[in-house]
């Protein structure tokens, strides 16, 4: 990336209401942000140690389709506000014919559901926003 292309993105930056833009091309990666008086720790750092009872997400492991149940007319595994123990089924990704039983890798809370019943999902893709407990 150029330096006035880099010009261009702090500039831009500074003229909008985001506090931070991250910019990958290639091997090359820039972060910038704004209003921050002290150095922000890399994302990396972040995910290595995360702190109790943090916000994050149940992701799909696979491509697929989502179901939130077993069958049509049974409730659905977890809704929001359900606390669920590491383990436990959280919903159901079909792939290829196979139905795949995604679990809670820890304890936590269902804050959101972020996908529909028999909605496709991708692999990587936020499932559910929990908070680990």
């Amino acid at each position: 990336m150029e330096l006035d292309q880099i010009e261009k993105l702090i500039r831009m930056l500074e003229n909008s209401s985001l506090s931070e833009l991250s910019i990958k091309d290639g091997d090359f990666k820039i972060t910038m942000a704004k209003g921050k008086d002290t150095a922000a720790p890399a994302a990396e750092e972040v995910r290595e140690a995360p702190a109790e009872n943090a916000v994050t997400n149940i992701t799909s492991p696979i491509v697929g389709t989502f179901y939130s149940a077993s069958g049509p007319t049974i409730p659905s595994y977890v809704r929001t506000g359900d606390r669920v123990h590491a383990g436990d089924t959280v919903c159901i990704i079909e792939a290829m014919k196979m139905m795949n039983e995604i679990q809670a890798d820890f304890d936590c809370e269902i804050l959101a559901v972020l996908v529909s019943n028999e909605q496709k999902v991708e692999y990587g893709q936020p499932l559910f926003r929990v908070r680990k407990l």
